[in-house]
């Protein structure tokens, strides 16, 4: 028997480790969305970003509670936070939606206020 030759792609699926396969899943899933990449998130400006949810949690803040989506699209993360919500119909883990908004920094974290979104199929 001959030796089995494997392609580039496949050899390097086998020997990537689950995080690195499911970012590359990510970012072939967001593209085509015309959104700006996570990594290279401008703050304070208005922005179009998109992702797969990757946790959703309710955070209450001086007794409102505050609906706090994380979104990554493989490069990169930012969160979500919706006001004076609980939940909000549609959202949920593994869900792909585009946000826009103005992006701040929040303690080391990249976090948007309030955006508009759109549920991607």
């Amino acid at each position: 028997m001959g030796a089995v030759k494997l392609g580039a792609s496949l050899r390097h699926r086998l020997g990537a480790s689950v995080d690195e396969l499911d970012r590359a899943r990510v970012q072939v899933r967001c593209n085509g969305l015309g959104v700006t990449p996570l990594d290279e998130l401008p703050l304070r400006v208005p922005v179009r970003v998109g992702g797969e949810v990757k946790r959703v949690m309710i955070a209450p803040r001086n007794g409102v509670p505050n609906f706090e989506v994380m979104i990554s699209d493989g490069t990169g993360q930012v969160t979500a936070v919706f006001a004076g919500r609980r939940r909000i119909p549609g959202i949920e883990h593994g869900r792909a939606i585009v946000l826009e908004g103005v992006a701040v920094d929040q303690r080391g974290r990249s976090v948007i206020y309030n955006p508009a979104y759109t549920l991607v199929p």
